[in-house]
């Protein structure tokens, strides 16, 4: 009798499953499917360089008066004119996109980071610490931001550090609660578990285990919030209580008497109101965008 030999089983065959996702191609397939968020990224690329490179771009200084020149229309010496001192406008708001996205990444960044360790460690521990916490962002959010924003202001005075303060303020409860009501999800999936069995501290479960699961809701609101300062700073600012002249501000150039020159010189409120209305709506749009590309169901829509 026969037998016949054993035929060899070929172990499993990697094929390529497709090309890999080069971050280059993520890019290309955002902007593919989300052209109106690719046109508020590149609007907020646009201030953000503008704001770096001021000193080389802006043709004259954002604080010199020349009462020889005062409310010029838009000329090719003056680009988009000049103001009731003579200042060259442009020059001004290239300088005032740096002190706007200052004041609205630095507030934005540290309300949203401070917010999002208090909200992931109120959902960790729960009981009587949540409860406390949450009557606290209650209080907080009773108030509208320009109006808590304008009580700090009343207290520790004006400035770009103390305006940075007052909008940062505001934003803590927004992002707390947001990020609360992620985190507790978060906190009964097995592996925070394990890590307790294993003995972490709580330090180490709240900021490695249970923090970098709720980046997404996390970078959504932390993209609104940019939005929020820049346009809380401009309001600060148009009240007297923001940042101070000679400092060149989008606000400032609203608020220095451009309501009394609005038939006579449009121009000098005209582009500081532009410059506002763009960048928010750009990184408004980036935001919807982003979190269209990083909510699983809103994804393949």
């Amino acid at each position: 009798m026969t037998i016949a030999a054993p035929t060899s089983v070929a172990g499993p065959v990697d094929e390529p499953l497709g090309p890999r996702r080069t971050p280059w191609r993520r890019a290309l397939d955002f902007m593919r499917r989300q052209p109106l968020g690719t046109f508020g990224l590149a609007i907020v690329v646009i201030m953000f360089m503008a704001g770096v490179l001021a000193p080389w771009i802006a043709p004259f200084d954002p604080e010199e008066n020349d009462f020889s020149a005062m409310m010029e229309a838009p000329s090719l010496v003056h680009w988009l004119g000049t103001d009731q001192l003579g200042r060259d406008i442009f020059s001004r708001l290239v300088f005032g996109a740096r002190t706007a996205l200052i004041v609205g990444f630095s507030a934005a960044f540290m309300g949203g980071g401070i917010g999002l360790v208090l909200g992931v460690s109120s959902a960790y521990f729960g009981g009587w610490f949540d409860l406390l916490f949450q009557r606290l962002l209650d209080v907080m959010m009773a108030f509208p931001l320009i109006i808590l924003a304008l009580a700090v202001v009343a207290v520790f005075g004006t400035g770009v550090f103390n305006v940075i303060v007052a909008i940062t303020i505001p934003l803590v409860p927004r992002c707390g609660r947001v990020v609360r009501a992620s985190a507790l999800a978060v906190r009964e999936v097995p592996y925070v578990d394990a890590a307790r069995a294993l003995g972490f501290g709580h330090a180490r479960i709240v900021l490695r285990h249970m923090v970098p699961n709720v980046v997404a809701p996390f970078l959504i609101l932390l993209s609104a919030f940019v939005g929020q300062a820049i346009l809380a700073e401009a309001s600060l600012s148009y009240l007297g209580l923001g940042v101070q002249e000679p400092v060149p501000a989008w606000g400032l150039m609203l608020q220095g008497g451009a309501e009394e020159y609005a038939t006579t010189a449009p121009w000098i409120a005209v582009f500081p109101g532009l410059a506002i209305m763009l960048t928010v709506l750009g990184i408004s749009l980036f935001g919807d965008a982003l979190r269209d590309a990083i909510d699983p169901k809103l994804r393949d829509r």
